[in-house]
């Protein structure tokens, strides 16, 4: 599905896309308002349409594509899509699969199976980004981190190591490709996303809260934006977002 809209910056890969209440809806709808042509990517072709309704309703320019990340072929066909109507300026790896397990109840399938979500697309996507943005001598590649990127607590072992595996591929991305242009960044998300996932998984903890206590995340794409639009000369490449009242 695609729409055209005002003038073109460029194509924004948004992958990890689900709930239109989610974030990497959220994203994709901030690129497509700065004008950029938005590829959304994920496992439910049915909830990429409801997205990129939304964002062809508000008259911005969008195409879907449902694919696995942790595949080669998906990945490369998805990056081909992204860079046929334009020139590639974006990456953003929201992908964040979690489930809550103690150490002892935590099968090695389980174990392999978010660190494959988490950290092995990510590389798979983060390389192909790097690859084609270092040619280019431009590109911004973003990684959706967590509290558990930096901290492993119980009952989230398995999820924490997955989120720091895809924290290190960041690095490596970074240190890398950073001199070739390429700008890497590592988001942390300390705090709970107010969305569809926390209602339905923690509704009555997301509620305690209170009033700006979970993160809005039309204000997380906000950053995600900043961080794109980056001189070069002063590069982030790790940011943490929480709200104002989270203990830290």
């Amino acid at each position: 599905m695609t729409e055209p809209a005002m003038a073109n910056r460029g194509v924004a890969l948004v992958i990890g896309v689900g709930a239109e209440s989610g974030l990497g809806a959220a994203l994709a709808r901030r690129f497509a308002r700065e004008g950029l042509r938005v590829v959304v990517a994920g496992r439910t072709p049915e909830r990429l349409r409801s997205v990129a309704e939304q964002i062809a309703a508000t008259g911005g320019a969008v195409a879907i594509k449902a694919a696995d990340a942790t595949s080669e072929a998906d990945v490369a066909d998805l990056f081909d899509e992204a860079d046929r109507d334009g020139d590639l300026a974006l990456v953003a790896y929201n992908v964040g699969s979690n489930v809550a397990a103690s150490a002892q109840d935590t099968a090695p399938e389980l174990f392999e199976r978010l660190w494959r979500q988490n950290a092995l697309g990510g590389f798979v996507v983060g390389r192909e980004a790097a690859r084609r943005f270092s040619q280019r001598g431009r590109g911004t590649i973003l990684f959706t981190g967590a509290t558990a990127s930096l901290r492993a607590r119980p009952p989230f072992l398995a999820f924490a190591a997955a989120k720091a595996a895809l924290r290190a591929v960041a690095q490596g991305l970074a240190r890398e490709f950073g001199a070739k242009g390429v700008h890497v960044a590592h988001i942390v998300i300390d705090g709970v996303i107010a969305g569809e996932y926390a209602a339905t998984n923690f509704a009555e903890y997301a509620r305690s809260k209170g009033a700006d206590g979970v993160l809005a995340v039309d204000d997380i794409a906000d950053a995600y934006w900043a961080l794109h639009c980056q001189k070069r000369s002063a590069w982030t490449h790790e940011m943490d977002l929480r709200p104002f009242k989270e203990p830290f």
